[in-house]
């Protein structure tokens, strides 16, 4: 019967041996992903190095060769497609009423480093063991969606008291998820009670109104001498467009930024989109699934979850961004990029304001955007150029120090030195005169 595989320690263990027989050291993901595939297919001995080395194989054909020249080969790979790409703002897939930035102002969006994108979205998921009931995923929504005073209550003026109604309607409180002593609690918090006095108004129940009076000027000081800059007759007209105003921009509930939620049925179960995006905030909203909730605002990701995880969204949105126009570009790629825009701990722009702008190279930052001023810039505090990269090169007609460029030969032409012939030795003495002498 045929040798099988045996612990996952071993299976790790006969997969690094077999690879470096052929020439080959696996990365470490790659090695634990193939051993948890191989452990699962339950393979022979004699399979597992059949597999071990075609992965090899396929290893060793997909690394780069020395001297490659792989950003030039990486913004081809990526400037190529985009030319193919849409220009538009699509609506999101299965989604009423929600728009999202695709095609090349997505790509533009992400390479530029915006802190915010165009048209911020989030996808929340909710745990598991709740996305199955949409009463408790509208539950959820209801306090992410932001709920301002106008989403649940008619305001108006009546300009002969003096005075903003805000009136709250029933239905729309029920939908809400709102009560009339949580519209009162926002009133109260937000409003100056130096400018404004709220009082109740008409009306019973969770519909009774509420009335926002200007406030009572305090009357002048005895003595005290008007100053002439304030007018004659005040102006309560305008101080009560001013209390209308202030009134529609109270927010009741909600977490800041997230303007809608919608709630679409997925294969899992209940996902939640939004339009607008503030994930640090709705990390800690009870319910939400952290570990599976997703924003396309890339400087959220880095500013909540670090460096790492902004690269892996750079990848990821990058990626999406070229699949959905039906464009294959290898990972590797977008890869590359990201690694460039964070490699320094943060996020940079490839542009003249990040990478492009802070290269070395008078003539590559001259070649990239204006043109004139770089060069202006750097005749006067008397810069110089090695021409160590590649557009330098090209710019000036030379071979780049990209692949066979990149070697130099040297040929140091040797003397042999000559070789004296050493000095004859003197005869040796012949035995029978040495015997007569000593006779």
């Amino acid at each position: 019967m045929a040798e099988k595989t045996k612990a996952p320690g071993a299976v790790k263990l006969r997969i690094a041996t077999v690879a470096k027989e052929q020439g080959v050291v696996l990365p470490p993901h790659v090695v634990d992903e193939l051993r948890e595939r191989l452990v699962r297919l339950k393979l022979t001995g004699p399979e597992l190095r059949k597999v071990v080395t075609a992965v090899a194989a396929r290893y060793r054909k997909a690394r780069v060769d020395a001297h490659e020249s792989v950003g030039i080969v990486a913004a081809q790979s990526i400037g190529e497609p985009g030319t193919q790409m849409t220009l538009r703002t699509f609506h999101y897939a299965g989604v009423a009423e929600m728009n999202v930035t695709l095609g090349l102002p997505r790509l533009i969006e992400l390479v530029d480093a915006r802190r915010v994108p165009s048209t911020p979205m989030m996808t929340i998921r909710v745990d598991r063991k709740l996305e199955q009931s949409r009463d408790e995923v509208h539950r959820i929504a209801l306090q992410v969606e932001v709920t301002n005073v106008p989403d649940i209550a008619s305001i108006g003026t009546v300009v002969e008291e003096l005075k903003v109604m805000v009136t709250p309607q029933a239905s729309f409180l029920q939908a809400r998820g709102v009560k009339r002593a949580d519209v009162e609690r926002a009133l109260t918090e937000a409003l100056d009670p130096k400018k404004y006095r709220l009082s109740n108004g008409s009306g019973s129940g969770e519909s009774r109104s509420f009335e926002i009076h200007l406030a009572e000027a305090p009357p002048p000081k005895e003595g005290a001498k008007p100053k002439k800059e304030e007018p004659d007759e005040p102006m309560p007209f305008k101080a009560l467009l001013g209390a209308s105003d202030e009134a529609r921009n109270v927010r009741i509930k909600g977490v800041s930024g997230i303007k809608r939620a919608l709630i679409k049925k997925e294969k899992e179960g209940y996902v939640i989109y939004t339009e607008g995006s503030n994930l640090e905030e709705v990390l800690d909203v009870p319910g939400v699934d952290a570990s599976r909730t997703l924003t396309n605002s890339v400087f959220e990701i880095y500013k909540v979850f670090g460096v790492e995880a902004a690269r892996a969204a750079l990848v990821q949105e990058a990626s999406r961004t070229l699949s959905e126009q039906g464009l294959t570009v290898d990972i590797r790629h977008l890869m590359l990029v990201s690694d460039v825009m964070t490699n320094e701990g943060d996020i940079r722009a490839i542009g003249r304001h990040g990478i492009s702008g802070k290269k070395t190279s008078v003539l590559a930052r001259a070649a990239f955007e204006i043109t004139a001023a770089h060069l202006l810039r750097a005749a006067i505090t008397g810069e110089s150029d090695e021409l160590k990269g590649v557009a330098e090169n090209i710019i000036v007609g030379q071979p780049i120090t990209l692949g066979t460029g990149a070697v130099n030969l040297v040929y140091r032409p040797t003397i042999e030195p000559k070789v004296l012939a050493p000095p004859p030795k003197p005869p040796a003495a012949p035995v029978e005169s040495a015997v007569a002498t000593e006779a």
